[in-house]
């Protein structure tokens, strides 16, 4: 049955006031995604600063061995003091910066000065990262116990950050250390000098003396 009447048009509501709100807030979520992941990504997109004047991440005026063997991986340098004991030796920051690692690697394991030859850990044990800026960081490995700092703490060149140990996969108390530009491993400087470790081909040692002097 008809009412005689054409049935009217339907009307295009324009749009309310909610629509307009929504499509404002996902416009800006869009710009502030952008923004984080421009913040994140282009800092490493700008080519790294110069180097830092790094020194040896011990104490002033020690000579210490520097190695490393085949396996141990490009660039990686393993300390050990030429006199006295290892265990527990200060390691200090090789230059300032801000501390972005501080916990564990892996897992601790079970070797300590009272029990050198118990269980090994994996990995690195306890650890410190420090960005020192300009796309340069350093790292510092197998440390006796818990770090001596925090992440986000600033540290200056020769503050103490932890104690030499043999925490993680290590098979005597040493420290282990490298020198990052970017992402990627380089050959570890000390007061502007090359250490000459580039690569582990072979078993290679190399003595240097501190200048981590404050």
């Amino acid at each position: 049955m008809t009412t005689g009447h054409p049935p009217r048009p339907r009307s295009h509501r324009p749009r309310t006031r909610r629509s307009r709100l929504l499509l404002t807030v996902l416009a800006l979520g869009a710009v502030a995604a952008l923004v984080a992941v421009a913040v994140v990504v282009v800092p490493f997109l700008r080519p790294p600063g110069p180097r830092p004047l790094f020194q040896l991440p011990v104490a002033c005026g020690e000579t210490w061995q520097l190695g490393t063997y085949p396996g141990h991986d490009d660039y990686d340098v393993d300390l050990f003091p030429i006199e006295g004991e290892a265990w527990g030796r200060p390691v200090l920051a090789s230059y300032g910066g801000t501390v972005t690692v501080a916990g564990v690697n892996g897992s601790v394991g079970g070797r300590t000065p009272d029990d050198p030859d118990g269980p090994r850990g994996r990995g690195g044990g306890y650890w410190v990262k420090i960005d020192h800026g300009g796309r340069w960081e350093t790292q510092y490995l197998h440390l006796l116990e818990a770090p001596l700092v925090e992440v986000g703490q600033r540290v200056e060149q020769g503050e103490q950050i932890g104690k030499v140990g043999s925490t993680g996969n290590s098979g005597a108390p040493h420290l282990h250390y490298e020198q990052r530009r970017g992402w990627e491993k380089v050959e570890a400087h000390f007061d502007g000098q090359p250490s000459g470790i580039t690569h582990d081909d072979t078993e290679y040692t190399v003595r240097r003396t501190s200048n981590n002097c404050v």
